[in-house]
């Protein structure tokens, strides 16, 4: 929901189309970047009604202006995707759905999950991930609460520290040492501090994952 959200889903579906199709070409989008502060670390059910209303109404808006797909281009939003899904006609691309069939096809069989703490610790995300025969480590609380902060403290108001980087290289490695065959970066802005081609584990970035699908579904409509 961050404008860091939307910069970079734009940025990575338009290089996918401009690399599949031509270096002249560029995907056909309806943008709608809201005001996140409304939606800003919602942790309870007042909080997620209310964005259901927001989200449900921004979809219905670009249902209206000739969307034939949809993304919510968060993470921790997709816990009201079935509510969402309701108020509109057109489909919604699950981003932990897309991210499951990633990892099958991967054969991959035990992950640690790294989000804000609702994606971390709730079964939403988790149990898309699972019904793919991925074996998630149990969030560790210590862990749940520095990802969480680094998220919405730093990385969803643009910033980028070293410290946050040594945090989560930290925590990366001890999920490997707990067992975790891969890391799943279940939020948008944490590639901002994790390397996803130099780590000591495989990395299955949900943002880059979900822009292929949407530029997947844009190509083969």
């Amino acid at each position: 929901m961050s404008w860091v959200s939307t910069r970079a889903y734009y940025e990575r579906i338009n290089k996918l189309v401009q690399k599949e199709r031509s270096p002249t070409s560029s995907a056909p989008l309806l943008i709608e970047s809201l005001d996140y502060s409304p939606l800003y670390a919602v942790h309870d059910e007042e909080g997620w009604d209310r964005a259901v209303a927001i989200l449900g109404e921004s979809a219905q808006r670009l249902e209206s202006a000739g969307a034939e797909g949809l993304l919510v281009c968060a993470n921790s939003m997709h816990r009201v995707y079935d509510r969402l899904a309701e108020m509109v006609s057109i489909p919604l691309i699950h981003v932990a759905e897309e991210t499951g069939k990633a990892m099958e096809a991967r054969e991959t069989k035990s992950a640690a999950l790294l989000g804000t703490r609702s994606v971390m610790t709730e079964s939403f995300f988790r149990q898309r991930l699972v019904a793919h025969g991925v074996d998630l480590l149990p969030p560790d609380m210590e862990d749940v609460e520095m990802v969480d902060s680094i998220i919405y403290k730093e990385l969803m108001l643009g910033k980028v520290s070293r410290d946050a980087e040594r945090a989560l290289k930290t925590i990366i490695t001890r999920k490997e040492q707990a067992g975790a065959e891969a890391i799943v970066l279940a939020c948008t802005e944490l590639a901002l501090v994790v390397d996803t081609d130099a780590n000591v584990l495989p990395v299955f970035d949900t943002t880059e994952i979900h822009s292929q699908a949407a530029a997947d579904w844009i190509m083969a409509g």
